[in-house]
């Protein structure tokens, strides 16, 4: 890949004229995901290709990674993830999009081993300088996780892309997928929501310098907490909170694992001045997409203001694990994401049989 980055850099323009990021990008960070109603039917005319016996995780639920079976003792967890800037500093863009991506691997449980670069930028329109600092802001990530980048691929392209592929390793008993809650369970999530609001009021350009850094306080944060919690006997499902918003990946749960879920719109941890944002109507495009595509399958209080609603949808990039778990487990859960930096991780809900005739729904109360 090195090569191919350098000619890239070599035709680009100097460094001094070169425009902010997030120009280039209709939607930034996991903002610019597919609609889930839209990827569900664009997922249901593919095709159906080989499953052997040692995939243990593929397609069939939506997961973070997918999972294959090397050994009695060792299984691959292989996940990829890119997206356009949602900051313009791209230092700062490199890392947000690298956490994000190793993310997929410790929401399964799994321990990263590697990565490789995945990279597309405007070469006519960027200057060497800033590409080699994306580069160098994913590397300082992969470098803190304790991986190396290994290699990776790049293209010319119109808006600025920047992601990896990880591949990590997980013991096949320890695997946690989205689709093994347990009715009972409580819900834990170790990340407050509201990064989606604060990188739309950044590109209105009325973020202030403390809500920038909140806001990459909480997007570079590692969830390596996640290897740790695999390994309790207690903790049943896990996902991270992406571009689908807390209530999207929440559903992905229920469906996949065949229960209902509630959650106490109070116990949500939120972020501070996200809160302000949304309660001015700050959101992005993707939180409206979000609800129009899954609100059908949702119990919103009447009483319960728009605000809230916002955050309950918004685009989290790199965002939190959510964790179903025993109840009895929920304090070393707690413990767990606390002591690994988390602080703001709490109890948001619980996980329920489907009422008669009902099917997976998720209420909010």
């Amino acid at each position: 890949m090195a090569g191919t980055i350098r000619s890239m850099m070599d035709a680009a323009i100097p460094f001094e004229e070169s425009p902010k990021l997030t120009q280039f990008a209709h939607g930034g960070g996991c903002g610019c995901k597919i609609a889930p109603g839209l990827l569900r039917e664009i997922l249901a005319r593919a095709p159906q290709g080989l499953v052997p016996p040692e995939l243990m995780v593929g397609t069939e639920t939506a997961d973070d990674a997918a999972v294959y079976r090397l050994n009695a003792t060792q299984a691959l967890v292989a996940t990829t993830d890119f997206f356009t800037p949602i900051v313009d500093d791209p230092y700062d863009f490199g890392r947000i999009a690298a956490t994000n991506a190793l993310s997929d691997i410790y929401a399964m449980g799994g321990t990263p081993i590697l990565a490789l670069a995945l990279v597309g930028m405007p070469i006519a329109k960027l200057a060497p300088e800033v590409i080699g600092r994306v580069l160098e802001g994913g590397a300082s990530v992969c470098r803190e996780a304790g991986i190396p980048i290994a290699g990776g691929h790049s293209i010319d392209v119109l808006e600025p892309i920047y992601g990896l592929v990880g591949l990590g390793l997980v013991h096949p008993d320890r695997v946690r997928r989205n689709a093994d809650a347990q009715a009972g369970d409580v819900l834990v999530l170790g990340k407050p929501l509201g990064v989606g609001v604060l990188s739309a009021a950044l590109k209105k350009g009325q973020l202030d310098g403390a809500g920038y850094a909140e806001m990459l306080r909480h997007t570079t944060q590692l969830n390596r907490v996640g290897a740790a919690l695999g390994q309790m006997d207690g903790v049943h499902a896990m996902t991270d909170v992406t571009g689908f918003g807390l209530a999207g990946h929440l559903l992905e749960i229920c469906r996949g694992s065949g229960l209902s879920a509630q959650v106490e719109l109070a116990s949500l941890p939120l972020i501070g001045s996200a809160v302000q944002w949304a309660r001015e109507g700050v959101a992005t495009g993707a939180s409206g997409r979000n609800w129009a595509a899954y609100g059908s399958d949702v119990d919103w209080p009447a009483d319960a203001p728009e605000w809230q609603r916002t955050l309950c949808t918004d685009p989290q990039t790199s965002g939190g694990l959510l964790v179903s778990c025993a109840a009895s487990a929920a304090p070393a859960v707690l413990q767990a994401f606390q002591s690994s930096g988390f602080a703001q991780a709490a109890v948001v809900g619980r996980m329920q049989a489907c009422e008669h005739d009902r099917g997976s729904r998720l209420a909010f109360a």
